[in-house]
């Protein structure tokens, strides 16, 4: 598979390159990664990256602005996104053709070309396969991106989604020189608000039989801390460190649903989420709930997936 998408990827002269929506490290990582990696190595091709941004991410690059035309004559790779429904920016499907790349569980097959494997850490490290497989050149900028990417899908080499060969490919990224404490600085740094609305977590999450954990944060929660729904997904595992926890939910009012974030250190919980307009990893999920009734129905399964 992989020498077939580098054999469509060098027909076409314009590359967009999209990810899921609310993106988090894997899915800029494997973006921008990718996208460098192609304008080093094609020079002449014209490579775009879309979607919305992430704040507390632009450090590790910014978004393009794209024409509608542009998409007409231009090959589309999608980046770290198991479902259309959460692709960023709704035009993927008007390019030439469309190629998905993803370390999720398959649950949506899309594309003229499918590569999905979810034996990977995350979508950065299939690039990087990618990359040794093409045997394509890998400069510090892009080493850096594809390394931030699996050190956010890996929890810093810290899940269970770290394998020997997950070390082997970072391996090469950190060979490339970039500066590690400079990107950890970034990537952990917090607003002050941040830091304020974590303190307000850690008083008020909840224990349940002693071993899941659970947070509502309401809207008005939010706006007293000026935080948005989006920004609040930087304190997911603000007690995940809490003796006996084995799984826990973060529940986010936003305008017209609730969305919910579900974390485990073993329990299974993608099923819960897919039961709820969601899905994702067996240990790392989001759903979306609409209703507070709703929200004590997921409670209630995560309680009888872990006890």
């Amino acid at each position: 598979m992989i020498e077939t998408i580098h054999a469509l990827i060098e027909q076409y002269e314009k590359i967009i390159i999209h990810r899921h929506e609310r993106p988090d490290p894997d899915a800029l990582g494997s973006q921008l990664g990718l996208a460098q990696v192609l304008r080093e190595h094609y020079p002449e091709k014209v490579i775009y990256v879309v979607g919305e941004e992430e704040p507390s991410l632009t450090f590790l690059g910014r978004m393009q602005e794209v024409g509608d035309h542009e998409y007409a004559e231009a090959l589309v790779i999608v980046c770290d996104t198991a479902n259309t429904d959460r692709i960023s920016d709704k035009r993927y499907s008007n390019g030439g053709a469309l190629i998905k790349i993803d370390h999720h569980p398959n649950e949506e097959a899309y594309g003229d070309l499918s590569w999905v494997d979810t034996s990977f850490s995350s979508t950065s490290e299939m690039i990087v396969q990618f990359i040794m497989t093409t045997q394509m050149a890998i400069s510090s900028e892009s080493a850096l991106l594809l390394y931030a990417g699996i050190v956010g899908d890996t929890g810093r080499f810290r899940y269970t989604n770290t394998t020997p060969a997950t070390l082997k490919r970072a391996s090469l990224l950190i060979g490339q020189g970039f500066d590690q404490n400079a990107f950890y600085s970034n990537l952990h740094k917090k607003e002050l608000k941040i830091t304020r609305l974590e303190g307000y977590i850690l008083q008020h999450f909840v224990v349940l039989e002693e071993c899941v954990g659970v947070i509502r944060l309401t809207k008005e929660i939010l706006t007293t801390f000026g935080v948005t729904s989006a920004e609040s997904s930087q304190l997911v595992n603000a007690f995940s460190d809490v003796e006996g926890l084995l799984t826990w939910v973060f529940f986010v009012e936003e305008n017209d649903k609730i969305r919910v974030r579900l974390r485990s250190k073993g329990p299974v919980i993608n099923t819960i989420a897919a039961q709820h307009h969601g899905g994702g990893h067996p240990m790392a999920a989001g759903a979306t709930a609409y209703s507070w009734a709703e929200t004590e129905e997921i409670i209630l399964k995560l309680i009888k997936a872990t006890t």
